[in-house]
């Protein structure tokens, strides 16, 4: 056996699955399906349709797999990648060795993660469990499916989609959120993810893109949809790939690259054809929240959830609220101000965006203003700047290089491409200007981007 072009640069991560009963390999981390991979019974039950097939059971355990060997592998310290060999028992062996199946499988998680991966695929020794409920029917032909989560961009681009498609759109629940929930009484198709991995030690996550996508394809398969919408509006998708911090590897996870690859793996895989759609690619994020608040109750999002940090890392007085300062609330913030749209200031942990510094912008009763917590609150002001800083001219390059891969995934040209992305940023830029006037030069976040833009 050769060994690995790797082996010298990045850690090494053998990984065997095993079916109840069975041991791991020597020198192999074992990820035990009947312990660590645990189906979710009232989440299983809304995948009940008469297409149910084993390979639908099995995409599930393979993006188990990847999902437990990218969070329970710490990234080296001085570095990014990681190389794994996974050993997946499968019912349908045969396809899932098949070489174009291995081959972008493993090329998509390598383009999303940014490590090396390489597939041993095994016939599993206990049956693919059915689900055990009555054939659901739907009542329409379901034209899209659109993985939903609590955030402020599914809220948004479900209902503009919806407005337009009726009950021919689907909503594929990705969050942890009790509503929405399936009953043995009154079940709903893809109510929520229907297994859970038990796994931890990697917070990047970067796998999780893949789950989502996975996910989203087993619901459209079952259904008879081709097409899988993509909510995120141009910062969510464009933003963490250009601009990056230290040496993270760029995160493709909302991505036209992302979704191109996953597109060909999922053919390969499912023999249909699936397509990625991108209904707010070139709009930002308020721009998308002011069309979706002149057809429906902007209520809604204000019950939305951006912020990712836990209640024991985000709670004030017993109560979970969203940070206010990670990246994501800060976009968050950015948006619905630009939009228009008015929040509660005790939604955030952190009430006061004017204040002068971080200590006085949180509630007065928040116990955990910890170092770590700071460290994320300056990254997350950060983002929304560098983010900015690609409409300045001087970028422009840099611009033109991501369009040249993003046109041909787009079937447009290069040209076009980079117009509509220069165009997007610089109205990101122009919101932020107008943010961060309404926040006064007085507020840590002017201070920390340096001083006021406008």
């Amino acid at each position: 056996m050769n060994a690995s072009p790797f082996a010298a640069r990045v850690p090494l991560v053998r990984i065997d699955a095993t079916d109840a009963g069975a041991t791991a390999r020597c020198g192999r981390t074992r990820f035990d399906l009947s312990r660590d991979f645990r189906l979710v019974p009232a989440g299983l039950e809304s995948y009940a349709f008469a297409s149910w097939q084993p390979v639908h059971y099995d995409a599930m355990v393979v993006a188990a797999c990847i999902e437990f060997a990218d969070r329970s592998s710490a990234r080296p310290r001085h570095g990014w990648a990681r190389e794994f060999q996974i050993r997946v028992p499968v019912h349908d062996v045969e396809r899932w060795r098949d070489r174009s199946v291995v081959s972008t499988l493993t090329a998509v998680l390598q383009h999303l993660t940014g490590d090396a991966w390489k597939f041993d695929f095994v016939r599993s020794r206990t049956g693919a469990p059915i689900p055990d409920a009555e054939v659901l029917a739907l009542q329409f032909e379901t034209k899209a499916v659109i993985p939903f989560s609590d955030g402020l961009d599914s809220c948004a681009v479900a209902g503009l989609v919806g407005h337009d498609i009726g009950n021919r759109l689907l909503r594929v629940r990705m969050g942890s959120k009790a509503i929405g929930r399936p009953t043995r009484r009154d079940r709903e198709p893809f109510a929520q993810v229907p297994y859970s991995v038990r796994a931890e030690g990697e917070a990047s996550a970067r796998s999780r893109g893949f789950k989502f996508a996975m996910i989203a394809a087993i619901a459209a398969s079952l259904c008879d949809a081709d097409e899988i919408i993509i909510a995120e509006s141009a910062q969510g998708v464009f933003g963490p790939a250009l601009a990056t911090t230290a040496h993270a590897y760029a995160d493709y996870r909302s991505h036209p690259l992302f979704t191109s690859k996953m597109t060909t793996f999922l053919g390969s895989l499912f023999k249909r054809s699936f397509r990625f759609s991108f209904p707010r690619l070139w709009h930002t994020k308020a721009e998308t929240l002011r069309e979706y608040a002149r057809i429906a109750n902007e209520s809604a999002l204000r019950s939305t959830r951006s912020c990712w940090m836990s209640q024991r890392l985000s709670s004030v007085e017993g109560v979970h609220r969203q940070c206010g300062v990670c990246a994501a609330c800060m976009l968050r913030r950015l948006s619905l101000q630009a939009a228009g749209i008015a929040e509660d200031p005790r939604t955030y942990v952190c009430e006061n965006l004017h204040a002068p510094s971080l200590d006085v912008s949180a509630a007065p009763t928040f116990r955990h203003l910890t170092k770590a917590f700071r460290a994320y609150a300056f990254a997350g002001s950060q983002h929304l700047f560098q983010v900015a800083a690609l409409a300045h001219p001087s970028m422009r390059g840099t611009l033109a290089r991501h369009a040249v891969l993003v046109a041909e995934c787009l079937d447009q040209s290069c040209d076009a491409t980079k117009d509509l992305l220069a165009s997007v940023l610089e109205r990101h830029c122009a919101e932020l200007d107008c943010f961060l006037n309404h926040l006064g030069p007085q507020s840590f976040v002017n201070r920390w981007g340096g001083g006021s833009r406008g």
